[in-house]
């Protein structure tokens, strides 16, 4: 299991990576003298990367030793971590974040299948949940821990930090991980082959459209809170958020083994999560009732990911580990483009304390997809 936990190290320092730059907006602004909508489309460029390359590199790279692949994917995103933090205009440090992206979407669903391969048939399940639960606990606290870090050495710090945990990880596979053979990733044809599947479509369209109200949303948290009056520091918010997304993603799994009813847990974690993010702007304008709906934010954000995971491997047995993919590419693809539109909006004059309501409509037209996808179930 040692090369288990290295792989999900990785995933960790992918996953703080990710989202880390939504807690460092402000000073990134401040910067580059750049508006918040602007510099938010740093997370844009990643998260967009990061779901186009896992398919397309794949298919390049297919036959290759998966360790040189992983090495190789690491230490693009280690070095492109490095040239951010070096950055000297806003353009130099979107192109270095897009590198970092197209490393973290090659490394990401390889270190899955390696992890699968490392162990026996009866230890996968754990595996997979310990490379997986990498990704999630890094993306969930990359916000808080981002802005802990910048405040001490600032926004290029926290990027030289990332860098550090990327070179250590790649020695470390360099080192330490076996050189063996493994199934290649889902290629591009597989993943656009299965788009041709109803059902699948169906699924994947609920999770693309929930990642870009809550991921997207994220982006531009540290906005709406420090546009708001009466809270003078943003992180124990922040930390809600973590905490909640930690609960979420490690919870729900009891949930589904208990009900076996995925698409109806989705529809009651879609209902929840849109009474969130509709309610957000109110309850901050008593900062202590703030923390509610953003600790319900970040637990059904998470929650979402593994029912849809479980209703893709049922609906798709003999190519589960295809749509599975697929879903999560369509998780991080809805995540940029939601930073994307935010941008877009925040620049037509949208204020950013309204996002949330932008979000949660979003999040509402996706309850009403679930709710329909349940109801063919049903029929």
């Amino acid at each position: 299991m040692r090369n288990v936990f290295l792989l999900a190290i990785g995933m960790f320092t992918l996953g703080f990576d990710a989202y880390i730059v939504a807690g460092l907006l402000p000073d990134m602004s401040a910067t580059f003298h750049i508006s918040d909508s602007q510099s938010g489309q740093a997370v844009s460029i990643f998260t967009l990367c990061y779901a186009l390359a896992a398919p397309i590199f794949a298919t390049l790279l297919a036959g290759k030793p998966i360790r040189t692949v992983l090495v190789l994917a690491f230490a693009v995103f280690t070095v492109a971590n490095g040239a951010s933090a070096l950055a000297t205009n806003y353009s130099f440090l979107l192109i270095s974040r897009a590198a970092a992206g197209i490393g973290a979407g090659l490394f990401s669903p390889l270190a899955s299948t390696a992890a699968a391969s490392l162990v026996a048939e009866q230890k996968r399940g754990r595996a997979l949940g310990i490379t997986l639960g990498g990704m999630s606990i890094g993306t969930v606290m990359g916000v808080p821990l981002g802005l802990i870090v910048a405040n001490e050495v600032g926004w290029q710090g926290a990027f030289w930090i990332i860098a550090v945990m990327g070179f250590i990880t790649t020695i470390g596979m360099m080192i330490f991980f076996p050189d063996f053979s493994t199934e290649a990733p889902p290629s591009l044809r597989q993943r656009v082959a299965m788009m041709t599947n109803k059902n699948v479509l169906a699924i994947i369209g609920i999770t693309f459209l929930a990642s870009i109200a809550s991921l997207g949303l994220y982006t531009y948290i540290a906005s709406v809170l420090k546009n708001l009056e009466g809270i003078h520091s943003i992180t124990p918010y922040l930390w809600a958020w973590a905490l909640g997304g930690v609960i979420g993603s490690l919870s729900i799994g009891n949930f589904i083994d208990r009900t076996g009813r995925p698409a109806l847990l989705m529809v009651g974690i879609l209902a929840i999560l849109s009474v969130g993010m509709f309610s957000l702007p109110y309850a901050l304008a008593f900062p202590i009732f703030a923390y509610f709906p953003i600790f319900i934010w970040g637990a059904m954000g998470w929650a979402s990911v593994a029912p849809q995971q479980h209703a893709l491997l049922h609906t798709q047995p003999r190519h589960g580990k295809v749509a599975v993919a697929l879903n999560s590419s369509a998780n991080y693809l809805g995540g940029a483009i939601g930073a994307a539109l935010g941008g877009m909006a925040m620049a037509q004059g949208l204020s950013s304390s309204h996002l949330p309501f932008a979000a949660g409509f979003l999040v509402f037209i996706a309850l009403l997809g679930q709710w329909i996808i349940l109801r063919k179930q049903n029929d």
